[in-house]
């Protein structure tokens, strides 16, 4: 076989032509061009970004026969016998098939000897977090202080399972994941270099897909070029990576601008008719959505967003984007629970179209709602003490006050008598008067000013009527719902049948909801 797969074929070979890690490629350069070395390098990061191709090329860098530096020649001996894995004194080990202590001994038994072929040794250890605690603590004291002939490099996806005695030992780099347009950027030079007609926009689904791996973006371009057979298309690229097409999320997007329900459930059965993967649409649903957020703060001329992108931002509301993208986000983790994935897509869909943002502050039925008559001379219509109906509204906002300690104890003894604009009124139970103090006042004060974002002044008054009280009210749902599971406990059939057996009791005092 004389194909060479792109991967390999457009390894990077120099500092200078790894894209996306130019942090890296700086500390690197400073390092060889000073010729201050350090002895133990740890590379980190995702696959596909470069981990390995780093350390190859650092070997390279310290073993040109033209000297240490930063640009090696790439033509002498030592640096095409490590480009063609040849190079007898940069030994590459894989820690995930040689986890043992044994091997880790077997390794550093070499150590000793200086090198045989160039001016360092290097021991390049891939996915170094595989190794077993005990490799690792036969590694610690020549990782500390090896020959000065020799060097480590480490790489690893997972820098977290190392141990902090190897982290303190090494150089950390870490690599991040290559931004999707510098990918879309890098396959299109490889595209025109290798002859490949292509479309952009399909570059750009390779990109995305590739969740920042550079060579998981080239393995898909080997790929989506043989579905294709060299002129890669939109259309195909998407159909070989089971995505759908961009204008079907921008049809389900106008079908919920428009509360069309009829036309929503159309596109998605014509989606389930293609076969579509719903947990992917749901992913392009919300890149789509954030998207539109961003055309919304930033502009989406600025950002060079799809037009239509951009329509859809002047249509949707800020509020609407983000209950929609937390609708999508929550549905796609549930999805796999629903008995049909058609079924739980059309149920995230038909939750969007039901529910709208509401504003912060809950609605009272006071006389200013419906008056212009100025706040200085405005009636407040009392909501009477003993009235139940009220206390759920006074239980939704407490839930949102924050309060903790013997403030949140307070307000949750209380219940809503009034509200105007700038004036709300709890009534608190007589018996509860001992609680009573400015201090916590002035804490319940301070949280509904943030929460209604206005000026709020705060008065409680005792009252000796039987009031609801958000305490009252879990008080009677804890004892409902510890009933319910006492009656359930009780009717259990093997609950019965030991109790028979063994002329058992039931301790009911144990039992406890969860």
């Amino acid at each position: 076989m004389t194909y060479q797969v792109l991967a390999r074929k457009w390894r990077p070979r120099a500092l200078k032509e790894i894209i996306g890690q130019e942090h890296v490629v700086r500390i690197l350069t400073h390092a060889l061009t000073q010729q201050r070395l350090h002895h133990a390098y740890l590379f980190t990061g995702t696959r596909g970004v470069g981990k390995t191709t780093f350390a190859r090329i650092l070997a390279k860098c310290i073993n040109c026969e033209s000297g240490i530096s930063a640009i090696p020649c790439g033509t002498c001996q030592h640096c095409t016998a490590i480009d063609n894995g040849r190079f007898l004194d940069l030994m590459e080990i894989d820690a995930a098939s040689r986890t043992k202590v044994e091997d880790t001994r077997e390794v550093l038994d070499n150590v000793q000897y200086p090198p045989t072929q160039g001016r360092y040794k290097v021991y390049l250890i891939d996915e170094v977090h595989m190794l077993s605690t005990s490799s690792f603590n036969a590694l610690l004291k020549t990782l500390e202080e090896p020959p000065p002939y020799v060097i480590f490099l480490l790489a690893t996806t997972d820098p977290k399972r190392l141990p902090v005695t190897v982290l303190s030992r090494c150089l950390q780099l870490n690599l991040k994941r290559i931004p999707a347009e510098q990918i879309t950027q890098h396959l299109q030079s490889i595209c025109t270099s290798e002859k490949i007609t292509y479309e952009v926009d399909a570059l750009r689904c390779l990109a995305h897909a590739a969740d920042g791996s550079l060579r998981d973006a080239l393995s898909l371009l080997d790929q989506t070029n043989a579905f294709c057979h060299g002129n890669i298309t939109t259309a195909e690229t998407r159909q070989m990576l089971g995505n759908i097409e961009q204008d079907t999320l921008f049809r389900l997007l106008h079908s919920l601008v428009e509360q069309n329900g009829q036309q929503l459930i159309a596109e998605i059965k014509q989606l389930a008719e293609f076969a579509a993967d719903f947990n992917q649409v749901l992913a392009d649903l919300l890149t789509v959505l954030h998207q539109i957020s961003l055309a919304q703060v930033i502009g989406g001329n600025a950002l060079n967003l799809h037009d239509e992108i951009i329509q859809l931002a002047k249509r949707f509301t800020a509020e609407e984007a983000q209950l929609y993208y937390q609708i999508a986000l929550i549905g796609r983790r549930d999805l796999p629970l629903a008995p049909h994935p058609q079924l739980g897509f059309e149920m995230i869909m038909l939750r969007m179209l039901a529910f709208k943002p509401v504003t912060k502050n809950p609605s009272f039925n006071t006389q200013e709602s419906t008056s212009h008559t100025p706040a200085s001379t405005t009636k407040v219509q009392p909501i009477p003490a003993a009235t139940t109906s009220q206390s759920p509204a006074w239980a939704d906002i407490l839930a949102k006050l924050q309060l903790t300690g013997m403030a949140q104890a307070l307000a949750a003894n209380c219940t809503l008598s009034s509200l105007t604009e700038h004036h709300l009124v709890l009534a608190l139970s007589a018996q509860h008067g001992p609680m009573l103090n400015k201090k916590l006042v002035a804490r319940i004060e301070e949280a509904l000013v943030l929460y209604f974002d206005k000026p709020i002044k705060l008065e409680i008054k005792l009252t000796s009527a039987e009031i609801e009280t958000p305490s009252k009210l879990q008080q009677q749902k804890q004892i409902a719902r510890q009933s319910t599971a006492t009656d359930a406990i009780k009717a259990d059939s093997e609950i019965q049948k030991i109790i028979q057996l063994f002329d058992a009791t039931l301790d009911v005092d144990s039992i406890q909801t969860i």
